[in-house]
């Protein structure tokens, strides 16, 4: 089983083997993590999103593609659900993170730094992503030996915590 820790930091500058963008549907860039990683990856990341994934990916699946700049040999790219839209199926963020680990283990990634999928504009409620990110990531049979969970805020990484600290009592 995965170590899995909590980070407060920024998503773009972690040394691990795939780290995990938070992709919108058409995979060409977008805002938040999306933006960061298609702006600090490069134009090599979007023409392997183009080359790989020219009809995009579906809410819950995920792809890999080259991670250009960034400091990770691959971008894991996950689509999660947008509650502001209602997509409201805890089972599609649950598929989200099982796919990042389906996919870390089709490339022998050891280490993969993810953010919590779907929280950010797309609107799902912080603690019940959490909840699923952390029960998914720690249930989930993978070749995986270190997550990282990564959280742009101070309060999103306290939150995490405090799941993580929960999940192993």
């Amino acid at each position: 089983m995965a170590r899995i820790r909590a980070l407060h930091g920024d998503i773009t500058a972690q040394r691990a083997d795939a780290v995990v963008n938070a992709a919108n549907r058409a995979m060409r860039g977008g805002g938040g993590v999306d933006g960061a990683i298609h702006r600090v990856g490069g134009p090599d990341v979007l023409a392997d999103c183009r080359r790989r994934f020219p009809a995009g990916l579906q809410t819950g699946n995920a792809g890999w593609t080259t991670a250009g700049n960034l400091p990770a040999q691959w971008v894991i790219h996950t689509v999660g659900p947008n509650w502001n839209r209602g997509e409201r199926d805890p089972q599609l963020l649950t598929s989200c993170y099982r796919r990042i680990l389906e996919t870390a283990d089709e490339l022998g990634a050891l280490t993969v730094a993810v953010p919590l999928v779907s929280a950010g504009s797309y609107g799902w409620p912080v603690d019940d992503a959490v909840r699923i990110a952390v029960e998914t990531l720690t249930t989930t049979p993978s070749q995986v030996e270190e997550i990282t969970l990564v959280a742009y805020t101070p309060g999103l990484h306290r939150t995490i915590e405090s799941r993580l600290h929960r999940s192993a009592a």
